[in-house]
């Protein structure tokens, strides 16, 4: 009897007696479950409650989950604030039978006084109910609002951790140790049981053993020693633990993956298109390891023939197989600023598996046929060999672009093709965006690291023509699967982008009104475009951005092809990186019985039902790796500002004022995404006067610093917890400023402009003072 299986059986048998509790004991006598598959029982009974299907009630005794009524199931995630947000599981049947609209709540907010014991990415169950009213209404919207009252969650039971450990500081007192966390979840201490090596100031992992009543301490035992803060290594190694990362691979996915051979085998050479006699390129980061794409083009008559080859992953690793369970577990590769933590294991990531150059690597190829306008209008899709000519990095193929010869002893075909493939990227760009896609660049930066680990500089990474040929290819790519996988039915894999919640929309709206701007109607994509458009290059454009990315859904995976809502595609899946994200694996094995030259065995999919929750667990997987790059992101970008406000020769950034307030200057540094602020005080010397209607500071020598300007800044302070800068200003403004808004009632500047000064009352006598003469005229109504 095999897992799912059983699975299945459980599920029978408590249907069979919906208001009998069971115990183990009972589901073993009632399916005849042989001692010696009592251990799979029991893993089956807990995927069953972790997944939700069924719950666990007093005495282990177990039912069915209640159809129906408000309890979902999801994913629960921290705020830095301290309360959390719910994220229900679109897929799982259970909350599809409460008959609430997953749609309107993709996320629901929970206080943190109802966060139970659940701690930050944990499998939760919620309970939903409507948030009492916390004063009497004020307002004919409050009174009578448009929109329903926001419903709020309850954490009624933690069904499966993301890890269970915690990372803090040790603090000891005689013989009672405690560790102060810095995870979110926990409002307070965790109290340690049992030895330990750790000294009191040392960061430590631990995990909870023991966290049943919120209103006590959780208990825990300490893992491991991380070492001193500051020490190299320690902070990334925190964030590892905290997110509970995994670092190594079980030897016995090791000994698999060093027993593939290291050349691809003759006989599935002679099998597969040979494209070894073609100008196949990479173009990839200068310090990428793993190529797992390539491209190919030819310029035609009425447009281009296009080949986007992609590193053939399916053909090493087969369903069922310990590396395929540790990808899965794994979800994809995790980026972090001094490290990779792959998805796979270097021999095949970087090995076999990567698209080196002057090689023989086995691929699966898109072909597609593009028209002038850049409209695909024929794909197909075969298995195919090649032998890269050229390892090109992005900076290189800008080079080309630009006019620059390419690097010595390259094909000499290689300099019209780079730029023919400009040429289609541009056509195809263009027919993306006039379709409705969305300008969603946010600025992006990379770390430079010293040999000690310590960050030593902070680049701007640029989106140039380059990056955007490659987007682009894979962009149309992803497509043209996604759409044949659709219409023959093929069970599959889809990446999803949810049209926004109107009333989320309505909710941005104001904010660009706020900030100047007359949006439209923004349910209308060109709409939003456009707005983005007009914020380019303004102070208002982070948060016209960011306001936008909350405003919208989370891209994220499902066995339905629902389309994406930012790329303006009904049809889209993840096709083009298959080392990296075990969603293309999956997307590779669905399209093998639709190539031209299918292998003799077609690698098993997945039924419907585990398609979903393997959507869910990899789209859960996804967003952990996300924060947890930005947080090694962020932490080393602070690490790089603290030696910075140290030099004896402060570096000058070039700064954004983006808000005049009484306090001082709200400013950004946007090639860097820092925010920080600049007190009164440590604006330049001199006496200074705040002019709110005009969103201004103005000094007595004539300086003006106005919304909008560009100014010379240097660090001063760093709050590392908060994740604020102090600046100063360092120089004379230069730029000029923007108009203060007058389209809105409650604009910056009128909304500091109410808060006048108060004047002195006249001095001496008042009875004999005439009162303010009453105009003979009624004010028009």
């Amino acid at each position: 009897m095999t897992r799912k299986t059983l699975s299945d059986e459980i599920i029978a048998q408590m249907r069979a007696h919906p208001s009998r509790p069971m115990t183990k004991s009972d589901l073993a006598r009632q399916l005849k479950v042989p001692s010696d598959q009592r251990g799979e029982l029991r893993k089956a009974i807990e995927g069953l409650v972790q997944a939700g299907h069924i719950q666990e009630g007093k005495k282990s005794c177990y039912l069915l989950r209640t159809q129906g009524g408000n309890s979902l199931v999801g994913t629960l995630k921290f705020h830095p604030k301290g309360h959390a947000f719910f994220f229900p599981d679109a897929t799982d049947e259970s909350n599809l039978a409460t008959g609430i609209d997953l749609a309107t709540n993709s996320r629901i907010h929970v206080p943190r006084r109802d966060c139970g014991t659940a701690l930050d990415g944990d499998r939760v169950m919620i309970s939903l109910a409507k948030p009492s009213p916390k004063r009497l209404p004020r307002t004919r919207g409050e009174l009578f609002p448009t929109q329903p009252d926001e419903i709020r969650g309850r954490v009624e039971k933690v069904l499966a951790r993301r890890s269970g450990r915690l990372v803090g500081t040790y603090r000891q007192n005689r013989k009672f140790g405690w560790v102060e966390c810095q995870d979110k979840a926990i409002d307070g201490t965790v109290d340690i049981t049992g030895d330990t090596t750790a000294q009191p100031g040392q960061l430590v992992v631990v995990d909870v053993e023991n966290w049943d009543d919120p209103n006590h301490p959780p208990r825990g035992r300490i893992i491991e020693v991380l070492g001193w803060p500051g020490d190299p290594g320690v902070d990334m190694n925190s964030v590892i633990h905290r997110f509970g990362l995994r670092t190594s691979f079980p030897d016995e996915v090791l000994a698999a993956a060093r027993s593939v051979p290291e050349e691809p085998d003759a006989d599935e050479i002679a099998r597969r298109k040979d494209w070894r006699d073609k100008l196949v390129i990479t173009i990839d980061p200068a310090d990428a390891k793993d190529h797992d794409d390539a491209i190919w083009l030819e310029k035609k008559r009425d447009g281009w023939l296009l080949a986007v080859h992609i590193a053939d992953v399916s053909h090493y690793i087969k369903p069922g197989t310990v590396m395929d369970k540790e990808a899965v577990e794994r979800g994809n590769s995790t980026y972090l600023v001094d490290r990779v933590l792959p998805m796979l294991p270097v021999e095949l990531s970087n090995g076999i598996c990567s698209l080196k150059p002057n090689v023989d690597r086995l691929t699966k190829c898109a072909l597609m046929e593009i028209s002038a306008k850049g409209e695909i209008t024929r794909a197909t899709f075969i298995d195919a060999v090649i032998h890269s000519r050229a390892k090109l990095s992005y900076e290189q193929a800008q080079e080309i672009l630009d006019g620059k010869p390419a690097p010595e002893n390259s094909d000499p075909l290689l300099v019209p093709m780079v730029k023919e493939g400009w040429k289609l990227a541009s056509a195809m760009r263009r027919r993306r965006f006039e379709s409705g896609a969305l300008d969603l660049e946010m600025p992006e930066i990379k770390i430079r690291l010293d040999e000690n680990g310590r960050a030593c500089g902070a680049d701007p990474v640029e989106h140039i023509q380059s990056h955007q040929l490659i987007e682009e290819c894979m962009l149309a790519a992803n497509e043209a699967v996604a759409r044949v996988l659709r219409n023959r039915m093929k069970p599959s894999i889809y990446r999803i982008h949810e049209d926004p919640d109107p009333s989320r929309l309505v909710d941005y709206t104001e904010t660009a009104i706020l900030h100047g701007y007359r949006p439209g109607d923004l349910t209308n994509r060109a709409h939003i475009q456009k707005l983005l458009d007009e914020s380019k290059g303004s102070p208002a454009e982070h948060i016209i951005k960011l306001g936008l990315l909350k405003s919208l859904k989370r891209a994220a995976y499902s066995a339905e092809p629902i389309g994406h809502y930012g790329l303006a595609k009904s049809d889209y899946c993840h096709f083009t990186s298959p080392i990296r994200r075990y969603a293309d694996l999956i997307v590779h094995r669905a399209l093998q019985p639709l190539l031209e030259n299918p292998p003799h065995k077609h690698d098993r999919t997945p039924p419907q039902a585990e398609m979903r929750e393997i959507s869910r667990h990899i789209s859960d997987t996804e967003r952990t790796s996300a924060e947890a790059e930005a947080e090694t992101k962020q932490i080393k970008l602070f690490d790089y500002l603290s030696r910075v406000a140290e030099m004896h020769d402060p570096h000058i950034f070039h700064g954004l004022v983006t808000d005049v307030r009484p306090m001082g200057l709200m400013v950004e540094v946007p090639d860097m995404g820092i925010r920080g602020v600049v007190k009164r005080e440590d604006l330049p010397a001199g006496r200074w006067r705040l002019e709110a209607h005009r969103m201004a500071w103005v000094s007595t020598d004539g300086i003006v610093i106005q919304l909008g300007m560009r100014v010379p800044l240097t660090v001063t302070a760093i709050d590392r917890e908060k994740r604020f800068v102090d600046f100063s200003v360092a120089g004379p403004p230069t730029g000029k400023g923007i108009p203060t808004p007058k389209n809105s009632q409650t604009s910056p500047a009128k909304k500091y402009a109410k808060k006048k000064i108060p004047t002195h009352k006249p001095s001496g006598p008042t009875k004999n003072r005439k009162p303010p003469s009453k105009s003979k005229h009624r004010r028009r109504r």
